[in-house]
């Protein structure tokens, strides 16, 4: 049997969207993450775009387009940001769209992170901030050589 999501509503009659998802990340990084979820998932991705960022560019001529990007990607539910090394330019442009509750951000990004955000983001954004967190930390283990 098929689960149907529900939308979610805030205030009376009033519907809240799914979690948009920006990611913000080196050269290609970004794309080619959501690439990989892409085939991970199985389907095309809605509500998700990326920013790759390059030695050349200058974060203050990048916050525009982050901002822009992030926009497209709200309809209601908030958006999550990731990116992949914090400390460097694309966590430093992520940080400057963070807005508690509405926009959340997530560094040190993964593959496991942004299934596990993507599964989850018919959730509340505090929700699937919270999962993307664990996506990242279970994703992360030891291999066992199988014998």
């Amino acid at each position: 049997m098929r689960r149907v999501a529900l939308p979610r509503c805030g205030p009376p009659g009033i519907f809240v969207g799914m979690v948009g998802i920006l990611i913000v990340a080196h050269g290609t990084l970004a794309e080619a993450l959501v690439q990989s979820a892409s085939h991970v998932l199985g389907r095309v991705l809605t509500g998700v775009a990326h920013l790759g960022v390059t030695v050349r560019d200058d974060p203050e001529a990048l916050l525009p387009r982050a901002r822009e990007l992030a926009s497209s990607v709200d309809d209601g539910g908030g958006v999550l940001v990731l990116t992949d090394m914090l400390g460097a330019t694309p966590s430093n442009v992520a940080t400057r769209l963070l807005s508690p509750g509405r926009v959340e951000g997530v560094s040190g990004m993964s593959l496991p992170m942004l299934v596990r955000a993507l599964t989850y983001r018919e959730q509340p954004l505090e929700v699937v901030l919270l999962k993307a967190l664990s996506g990242g930390r279970e994703g992360v283990t030891q291999l066992a050589a199988k014998t």
